[in-house]
């Protein structure tokens, strides 16, 4: 078999291009922020002065808002993960027992596609009092629950809670899709032959598709994780990060001090952190997977 040998030189100048744009549109980007973040600056006027820490002794050490809002940042990517263990169930049973899968995973996937903009407004409508028509306690009250009823989204114990059921429904079908084709890509031969050593069902599941869809998983993980540390569409069309700062997320809170406050270097400085706590949980799954696909190889 001929292998084809390209120079590096060729290698290089056809990578070039794409790496020149990727470092513009996402290095660049970033290292400025970290700049900025060392400005005290309104993001509008040409009066900046250099504040060296300032900025970032003020978010760790005074801000009343920070912590609260990176804790919540943090509970909204776990609870983003829950349902992906239930959507690798459900699609090794849709892979087994339905002969049109793709159908059903295609009906899922239906909210994945709809605008931000368009769940929270439908979501808030749900969520709303009965006397504004809100369906979900409207069928509590139908069904002699009036006790469980509440302002779903206006209550600073139980909004978070609400934003966590949305984001769980939107991104169901997203991660179903992930896990139901790493299902499918599994050769049906390795199946055929645990069944000969009497190893069926869930058995088979276990010793087969467990192992052998880590890498898949592994994606579910990082996307699901990441993206919720990243969460501020949904946050700001349902609650703007309110009542009383009860739902903001480092996202909103930076957003907030960035252009309604007009904090653009402390602003910068929020965001300079979360770019950092996303690298940190990013290389830490990606560590832990690396070693269970060692475990499982």
């Amino acid at each position: 078999m001929k292998v084809l040998k390209v120079p590096a030189r060729t290698i290089a100048v056809f990578v070039l291009p794409c790496l020149l744009l990727y470092v513009c549109l996402v290095f660049a980007p970033i290292l400025v922020s970290f700049y900025t973040g060392l400005l005290q600056w309104d993001g509008i006027t040409t009066t900046k002065t250099f504040a060296g820490l300032a900025n970032f002794k003020e978010m760790f050490f005074h801000d009343p808002v920070f912590w609260p809002s990176v804790k919540r940042t943090l509970l909204y990517a776990v609870a983003s993960m829950v349902e992906i263990p239930f959507c690798l169930l459900m699609a090794i049973l849709l892979n087994r027992y339905v002969r049109k899968g793709n159908t059903l995973v295609s009906i899922y996937f239906t909210p994945v596609i709809l605008s931000v903009v368009i769940i929270g407004q439908l979501w808030k409508t749900i969520y709303d009092p009965v006397s504004m028509g809100g369906m979900l306690n409207g069928v509590l009250i139908s069904l002699g629950l009036d006790s469980w009823t509440h302002n779903w989204i206006t209550e600073p114990k139980i909004a978070m809670f609400a934003l966590y059921a949305v984001s769980l429904w939107q991104y169901f079908g997203y991660h179903l899709l992930i896990q139901y084709t790493g299902v499918q890509n599994i050769p049906d031969e390795l199946y055929e032959a645990a069944k000969i050593d009497g190893a069926d069902g869930f058995k088979a599941d276990r010793y087969i598709t467990f192992p052998l869809i880590i890498p898949i998983f592994k994606i579910s993980i990082v996307l699901a994780f990441i993206g919720s540390l990243q969460a501020f569409d949904l946050v700001m069309v349902m609650t703007a990060g309110g009542p009383a700062h009860a739902t903001d997320v480092i996202s909103t809170h930076m957003y907030n001090s960035s252009f309604l406050s007009f904090k653009y270097g402390y602003g910068s400085a929020i965001a300079s952190f979360l770019v950092i706590l996303c690298l940190v949980f990013t290389a830490s799954i990606n560590t832990i997977f690396n070693k269970l696909e060692k475990k499982f190889s």
